[in-house]
């Protein structure tokens, strides 16, 4: 199966490792380029450019975000137009209590 990961963060970061452990192709995506080179190392493809990373995924897409909840939003903002209908978008955010 293959996956588009949105976020790579510790949360986000560890799925993507598992997910390719357990022979899955993930495509990944992050503003920032260290977390992605370190996955692309272990046999990610990534991107820092969304409309690149959405590009890249076979249609219908698989996208899971692993953002935080107060950025949800602003991702799905720029990710929407990008995707089409039979697309798929797992919210996974962290929702923290105060």
């Amino acid at each position: 199966m293959q996956l588009g990961m949105i976020g790579l963060g510790r949360m986000g970061a560890n799925m993507a490792k598992r997910l390719m452990k357990a022979r899955h192709e993930c495509i990944v995506y992050s503003r920032h380029p260290e977390p992605m080179q370190e996955l692309v190392k272990q046999g990610a493809q990534g991107s820092t450019n969304l409309t690149t990373f959405v590009g890249s995924l076979a249609k219908p897409r698989a996208v899971w975000l692993m953002v935080p909840a107060a950025a949800v939003d602003a991702v799905l903002g720029s990710l929407t137009p990008l995707l089409e209908p039979g697309d798929i978008v797992v919210d996974g955010g962290e929702f923290l209590l105060p």
